[in-house]
């Protein structure tokens, strides 16, 4: 029996002082971001949508609100799909002109395999595959939908694809409102298949 379980990541959100917000409270989506979420809805229309869960942080909640009101369904939430932790949280990351520029947060960055400045990746791997399967379960023989984060849905891609946690995040393959969609024949995964219905965005938008 195939089950489908889509990780739409978050659209564009609402930070005009190109902040890492991560989990922070009060990051809404932008106008763009409210229309990215609206096509990834009518992309979504034709599939049988039957469970729609999100990461509990407001740009995700925002984001899987118009694909439930398609499909008549309520917002789940998760906290398996949650942002991932990070010590730079609230700071200015861009180089040349962020807190990275600072030896005082040097350390942070003395492992990035791990990596030392946030949440392990293995730990963000198991918790959103933990969600994964939670969906599944929810929808088998149909299709569910998670609305998660540019690095925990491709921490949890690399992992289930064999590939190492550790990454350039420029070479994440994870645009703003994209799909991630992984195909389960009864309880084994099949294939994961990646799509961009609201088209491709910057990979170096701050925050995720």
């Amino acid at each position: 029996m195939r089950t489908i379980v889509h990780l739409l990541r978050h659209g564009e959100v609402h930070n005009p002082d190109g902040i890492l917000y991560g989990r922070l409270a009060g990051f809404r989506l932008s106008d763009r971001g409210r229309r990215q979420a609206l096509t990834v809805a009518e992309a979504l229309s034709g599939h049988e949508i039957v469970h729609v869960v999100a990461s509990p942080l407001e740009r995700a909640q925002e984001t899987a609100g118009p694909v439930a009101d398609a499909h008549r369904l309520d917002v789940a939430t998760d906290e398996g799909l949650i942002e991932a932790a990070n010590l730079f949280e609230g700071k200015r990351v861009a180089v040349g002109d962020g807190a990275l520029r600072h030896p005082s947060h040097w350390s942070k960055l003395r492992n990035p395999f791990r990596p030392s400045w946030g949440e392990p990746y293995l730990e963000i791997a198991h918790r959103m595959l933990g969600a994964v399967h939670r969906a599944r379960d929810a929808a088998t023989g149909h299709e569910a939908l998670c609305v998660s984060h540019q690095l925990p849905i491709w921490t949890l891609r690399s992992f289930v694809e064999g590939r190492p946690l550790w990454h350039d995040p420029r070479r994440r393959q994870c645009s703003l409102a994209s799909l991630t969609s992984l195909v389960f024949e009864g309880d084994r995964l099949d294939r994961v298949v990646y799509s961009e219905p609201a088209g491709r965005t910057d990979p170096k938008v701050t925050g995720a």
